[in-house]
């Protein structure tokens, strides 16, 4: 188990590791891989669709990862169902959220949960990108932001009570979630992928919509929610700093007044919080890599995502230690984060035996939970 004495007595260089969430090249750990889990010794790795080719050699990957690695890795995935599914190349696609709560189905969002947890856990996984707690109204399914399927509500209390269940289901199987992406990006109306969404909800706007179901669940005895992902859009109307990144807004992943001053001081809450990916677009097109990942960490974020570039990798590693070294970072930041990462892992539970056999019943339980649903996926694979 990873206490935090064990990430404080790292040297530097490794501690700067752990606050690194990485992608890998492809579906192999070759030379290239190797060497970028070598040189970063990262706090987590990633999995997408390029990693993914068979579940043996899926499963062989991440204990390759697993075995390089003097400190337990955080292995997540975004594993939702729907457009969101990394591993419909070798399970049956799993539905959607928006799904499940069109046709009211609270067990149907409990079952999701448990299988996801389970196909994860004989992977080897032990943490899974979702449920995203976007609030969709049927004002907002007609923006172009990509949430129109992903969202389990119209309203904060649907998004609260199929969270939780959904989570009841997926952390019951002792696999980790993450829920996604605060302060809610429901309103924006473009892909953060693409760029930065910009909401111009106020303040009271958000506590009693988008945020309402992260409050509830912040509040609850279970500390339910450990780990929380913060986006990338915009939030003029509560960002009292009015920061500028390139001429625009400074995007929530990377400010202070959300990372900090709301989700930390105002919410209080006190779990992992990670950025989305800092290669999408609404960072891309906006700041340099060495620049977003330490204005993240600045900000009060303990993980930043960076999931495809080896060298963008090694520039936000580099920046990163640079900082530290000369003190712009300081090593109470660093300190800070290392103990909320530390509390995080020691939850994780060990991977459970690989076994095809169950790989396989699982993979029908999923088709029989699409036929109960009348859910047929029609993506892209």
């Amino acid at each position: 188990m990873t206490d935090s004495q064990t990430l404080l007595s790292l040297p530097l260089e490794k501690q700067i590791g752990q606050l690194l969430f990485i992608g890998l090249p492809g579906a192999e750990l070759d030379a290239e891989a190797r060497a970028l889990v070598e040189d970063v010794s990262p706090g987590g790795v990633i999995v997408f669709g390029r990693n993914v080719a068979a579940p043996s050699q899926l499963r062989g990957l991440l204990d390759g990862v697993r075995a390089m690695l003097r400190v337990e890795p955080l292995v997540g995935i975004d594993q939702e169902g729907g457009l969101v599914d990394r591993l419909r190349k070798i399970c049956t696609p799993m539905p959607a959220a928006r799904v499940i709560r069109q046709h009211g189905d609270l067990a149907a969002a409990r079952a999701h949960g448990r299988i996801t947890g389970e196909v994860l856990r004989l992977l080897g996984f032990n943490m899974n990108f979702a449920p995203v707690m976007s609030i969709m109204t049927e004002d907002r399914d007609l923006l172009s932001n990509g949430l129109y399927s992903r969202s389990f509500g119209r309203s904060p209390g649907e998004v609260l009570g199929y969270t939780m269940v959904y989570l009841r289901g997926l952390q019951g199987t002792g696999l980790l979630g993450c829920a996604k992406h605060f302060p809610g990006i429901g309103a924006g109306e473009v892909d953060t992928h693409d760029d930065m969404a910009v909401i111009h909800l106020t303040h009271d706007d958000l506590i009693s919509q988008d945020l309402a179901p992260y409050i509830e669940l912040f509040q609850r005895e279970d500390n339910m929610v450990r780990a929380v992902m913060v986006s990338h859009g915009g939030f003029p109307n509560i960002d009292i700093h009015r920061g500028i990144a390139g001429g625009r807004l400074v995007p929530a992943s990377i400010n202070p007044s959300i990372v900090r001053d709301l989700l930390r001081d105002e919410l209080g809450y006190e779990g992992l919080v990670v950025t989305d990916d800092l290669e999408m677009g609404a960072i891309a097109k906006h700041c340099e890599i060495e620049e977003a990942a330490l204005r993240a960490v600045l900000a009060g974020e303990d993980m930043l995502l960076i999931c495809a570039r080896p060298d963008l990798i090694r520039r936000a590693y580099d920046a990163l230690l640079k900082a530290a070294r000369s003190g712009e970072l300081s090593r109470g930041r660093i300190q800070a984060s290392l103990r909320r990462i530390a509390t995080f892992k020691s939850l994780v539970k060990p991977p459970l035996d690989f076994d095809q056999k169950r790989f396989q019943e699982l993979s029908t339980e999923v088709a029989e939970l699409n036929r109960k649903l009348n859910y047929t996926y029609g993506g892209k694979i």
